[in-house]
């Protein structure tokens, strides 16, 4: 038994001994780890020092789009619109709807040199989407990441073609997650970033230290008309939903009540004589729409969704429109200060003109 003892202590030393000398080569010479490996890119009290890995896989899949005015206006010499993304190797282009709007004649520039015409798959006016389509062998593409995962601190880098000037990646961090009532778009949830974002950067790509997608560049704060460290990009699960409804029905499928509202005020509120200060005020109804049929009316308030609580309207319309047509929806509230309870189908969301 004690040279059984004797001989464990022996190996569990030099297991210590030798795990410790590979902690030390591999600090020393990091080279020695494969490409791409997360302690390569960084040492203790150094941070990450570089991100060239990240920017290598996903920057070839970042392009410029170009065109012209719209029809009816005279032909000119096509000028850079702004950036998209490659999203599969079929040529699917991601880019914003404002970048593609009245425009004609648009060609899609990979970084590689090569062009091609894109054809128009759908837009998505109330999310600032639009999906095009290139016919073009060995697209690169770039990898999908997870925004729901994203935390304010995470790295994130802006690859797109601002002014003009070529293929640019800034770096930054994610400064704010879930920003909303910006009135850039309908539906917004959008990834806040300092990583600068300048004119010509919408529709590129926002990506994390992995070479992930995790957003599409759409949007920077600035009452200068240049970038001061607060850009906005609409989320990667948000932009796989629309992606997928614009490929299979060529426009996005939401859900509708056809209710005009607006959020409940504390004076609103005591106005109605109402217990509780949160909720959403009723403003219209749409004749013959779900809402109507349910018996909704003006000032009624209303403050559950399938029991869940809405605080703002926005609240309430992200809940309804992510219901499929044809989806029983329960509302409840306060009307003339008595609580009531209605059930209703959801019907699809008008699209909205133009």
């Amino acid at each position: 038994m004690d040279q059984f003892r004797s001989i464990a202590a022996f190996v569990l030393k030099s297991a210590t001994v030798g795990l410790a000398a590979a902690f030390l080569l591999v600090y020393l010479v990091p080279g020695l780890l494969p490409e791409g490996h997360p302690a390569r890119l960084s040492r203790p009290g150094t941070g990450v020092s570089t991100y060239a890995s990240a920017v290598n896989v996903t920057a070839p899949a970042v392009v410029t789009l170009v065109g012209q005015a719209a029809t009816g206006q005279p032909a000119g010499q096509s000028a850079a619109l702004g950036s998209g993304v490659v999203m599969s190797a079929e040529g699917y282009v991601m880019t914003n709807h404002h970048v593609i709007e009245g425009k004609r004649d648009v060609r899609v520039v990979l970084p590689d040199g090569r062009s091609a015409p894109a054809a128009l798959v759908g837009t998505d006016q109330e999310t600032d989407l639009a999906l095009l389509k290139i016919d073009l062998p060995d697209l690169p593409r770039l990898n999908l990441g997870r925004s729901d995962i994203l935390r304010v601190g995470d790295v994130v880098l802006a690859i797109g073609n601002p002014f003009s000037i070529g293929q640019t990646v800034t770096q930054g961090i994610v400064s704010g997650i879930g920003r909303g009532r910006l009135g850039l778009s309908q539906f917004e949830s959008f990834i806040q970033t300092d990583a600068a974002i300048n004119l010509g950067n919408s529709g590129g790509a926002l990506v994390n230290a992995q070479g992930e997608l995790v957003g599409i560049n759409t949007a920077f704060f600035s009452r200068r008309y240049d970038s001061e460290g607060i850009g906005f990009a609409i989320p990667v699960n948000l932009v796989r939903g629309v992606m997928a409804d614009l490929i299979r029905y060529g426009r996005v499928i939401r859900g509708w009540l056809g209710v005009g509202t607006t959020t409940l005020t504390p004076a609103q509120a005591a106005q109605l004589g109402l217990n509780e200060e949160f909720g959403i005020l009723v403003v219209s109804v749409q004749p013959g729409s779900p809402a109507d049929g349910a018996g909704l009316r003006p000032n009624d308030v209303i403050t559950h969704v399938n029991s869940e609580p809405v605080i703002v309207w926005q609240d309430a319309l992200k809940r309804i429109a992510s219901l499929r047509p044809g989806t029983e929806v329960v509302l409840s509230g306060v009307r003339g200060g008595e609580p009531f309870r209605v059930a209703t189908m959801v019907a699809e969301r008008p699209v909205p003109p133009g």
